[in-house]
């Protein structure tokens, strides 16, 4: 309608308003609930053009469209907007046109250009937590609203399989692992741990002994034991002790954690851990192996988290291969002129003149950072998908500033594609205690968090009772699904650029703007179509249709414009808030209108066709979002 009413008043802007215009110029916006209407067109672009006031303006615009449009029944101009009432056959047209049409408001699949889009992207030191879920469950739903675009889309991880804080957990498994009686250090066969969780553990074991070491340390300074420490050394403490002299709370906090860190890389726990490192890189046989063995549990582990969070991947990369072509490319930038070397012989890039700063991409020592690999794999990911347009990256807000230099330095090695990869930066998940540490192992484990409202929702669907005739294969397929699509939902329907906390206990509740709310009425209207007998596929017609009725089939018609803009803005928030929406007028439906007890027979059907079509809306919608519904609750 909108699109009809732009191309009639460009068409005849010479006859109405004397002059060609431009298309821009038609404005739309939704019309105000107080008002009557059903389209309302801003009139304030067109009063210059017809040096009029704006309510004469309104009438002639109006007078013409309903001239010109048999669907525009009547109008009213109201402080510069005219608000156009559309007939009712109108809107049963525009039912009936969605009516069988199994992907309704999709696009043709593969018609537009091909985008990876990365999520998860573990590392392989530690098990999946809540900010994973939301990481993963954004990534997966962008991927599939993008495909519902039309887009051919790879979606994709980065395993960080490699670095200090891998060689962390490593040295901490070697050094502190108990023996069995069959002086065998902990596995995942002899403990029954899974893998992810195992090699965790140890990662906040090392943290532990690097604390305490790093403590020991301060200690011995503060008693004035300098003993084999360097005198530069020495010097830093003294001069950050001496400042904290006459400061308040938060900055001697600051100066102490900067004397922390002073003492941390003094640690010989975290020279073991940079040593292993550099042995690593040189492929030594014996922590190679270590590091394979280690990382083969962690993927087992990771195996079963993604599948119990349903979400999967098309194809994988791992630091460990990519960091090696980023040294390639960083080594031959530095011959380019790109990169600097420093006295100490790390490989620097300066973008101060872009407003940044300078940024290392290779140590002094030769060993790789993030940057080096990211660099490496964005140019691999291009080589293996030469029809690749863009790579969206799903991480979090905290690394913002890494994606800005990694796309500079990108331009700046001459890849043009650069300029089409995006960062989607997405709110930390915090909780009532605060924000999770994994080193400190306060995070909440995403299997415990999945397997904690699979139960919870399993106890409240147990008490609502509608069980009966169900297997316990079917009622636990049920539960599950109402548990994660209420998970789900919690973390999907908040802005993601917004920060968020985390309420486990309210993901489930039936009522307000959550998972099992809508899943119910999916449910509710599978059961009155069963009810029915009807099919509720065919055409159907109406003389006359209630406001309820009405407002249903707008929101059903807007379906396919919040696809695209869901995909616009990369934010299944406005998935989830429009279903939600449409969910909350089909209950207004529902318990204001007769449907199988109408007694006129064109207007239940059509009440069936449009329940269908909201059910068929409903289950398209959430699919985008990893969602499933279930036929009954």
């Amino acid at each position: 309608m909108e699109s009809t009413i732009k191309e009639l008043l460009v068409a005849n802007s010479n006859e109405l308003f004397g002059l060609q215009i431009d298309a821009n110029l038609v404005q739309f916006q939704k019309t105000r609930k107080e008002v009557e209407g059903d389209l309302t067109l801003v009139i304030f672009p067109f009063v210059k053009l017809l040096r009029c006031a704006p309510q004469e303006a309104g009438e002639k615009i109006g007078r013409f469209l309903v001239d010109k449009m048999p669907e525009i029944e009547r109008f009213e101009v109201v402080s510069g907007f005219l608000n156009l009432s559309i007939s009712a056959d109108f809107w049963i047209a525009q039912l009936n046109a969605m009516t069988g049409v199994k992907n309704y408001g999709y696009a043709e699949a593969n018609s537009k250009s091909t985008v990876m889009v990365e999520y998860s992207s573990p590392n392989t030191n530690k098990p999946l937590h809540l900010g994973h879920l939301r990481n993963n469950f954004l990534g997966y739903s962008v991927s599939e609203i993008l495909k519902a675009n039309g887009h051919k889309v790879v979606k994709t991880q980065v395993i960080n399989d490699r670095g200090i804080h891998i060689c962390k957990s490593m040295l901490a498994w070697e050094k502190f692992s108990p023996l069995n009686e069959k002086g065998e250090r902990e596995t995942p066969e002899n403990t029954g741990l899974k893998g992810d969780k195992l090699v965790g553990k140890y990662y906040v074991e090392f943290d532990k002994h690097f604390n305490a070491e790093a403590k020991a340390i301060i200690a011995d300074w503060e008693a004035g034991k300098f003993d084999g420490f360097d005198p530069e050394i020495k010097a830093e403490f003294e001069r950050l002790t001496e400042a904290k002299a006459g400061k308040d709370e938060k900055a001697v906090k600051g100066l102490d954690d900067k004397i922390k860190d002073l003492a941390k890389n003094q640690t010989s726990l975290l020279q073991e851990a940079k040593d292993m490192l550099v042995k690593w890189e040189a492929r030594d046989p014996q922590v190679y192996l270590l590091w394979t063995t280690m990382n083969n549990w962690v993927y087992a582990g990771f195996e079963v988290t993604y599948k119990a969070m349903g979400v999967d991947f098309d194809t994988l990369y791992y630091e460990s291969e990519t960091f090696l072509l980023g040294k390639d490319i960083v080594l031959d930038g530095l011959q380019k002129g790109i990169f600097f070397r420093k006295d100490d012989g790390s490989v620097w890039i300066d973008l101060t003149a872009d407003g940044l700063d300078e940024k290392l991409v290779l140590r002094s020592d030769g060993t790789a950072v993030y940057m080096t690999q990211d660099i490496g794999t964005a140019v691999d990911r291009f080589k293996d998908y030469p029809d690749l347009s863009s790579i969206i990256y799903t991480v979090g807000n905290e690394q913002d500033y890494h994606f800005k230099v990694l796309f500079l330095i990108l331009e700046k090695m001459g890849f043009s594609w650069a300029k089409h990869c995006a960062h989607l930066s997405y709110g930390m998940v915090d909780l009532p205690t605060g924000k999770m540490k994994s080193r400190e192992g306060t995070v909440v484990d995403a299997d415990d968090l999945m397997a904690d409202v699979v139960a919870a929702a399993t106890e409240m669907t147990q008490e609502r009772g509608h069980l009966e005739g169900m297997s316990d294969d079917e009622k636990n397929k049920l539960f599950n699904l109402i548990g994660m699509g209420g998970l789900k939902y919690y973390l999907l329907k908040v802005d993601p650029k917004k920060r968020m906390m985390f309420n486990p206990e309210e993901s489930i509740e039936l009522n307000g703007n959550t998972g099992p709310f809508i899943q119910y009425a999916h449910a509710r209207i599978k059961s009155l179509l069963t009810k029915s007998g009807s099919a509720a596929n065919s055409t159907v017609s109406a003389s006359v249709l209630q406001e309820v009725e009405k407002d249903i089939i707008k929101l059903l018609v807007e379906f396919p414009s919040i696809i695209a803009e869901a995909g616009r803005d990369q934010s299944p928030a406005v998935i989830a808030n429009f279903t939600f929406e449409l969910v909350k007028a089909y209950n207004h439906f529902y318990q204001s209108v007769p449907i199988l007890i109408e007694q006129d027979e064109n207007l239940k059907e059509m009440r069936l066709v449009l329940s269908a079509n909201v059910a068929k809306v409903i289950d398209l919608a959430m699919r985008l979002l990893g969602i499933q519904v279930p036929e009954r609750m």
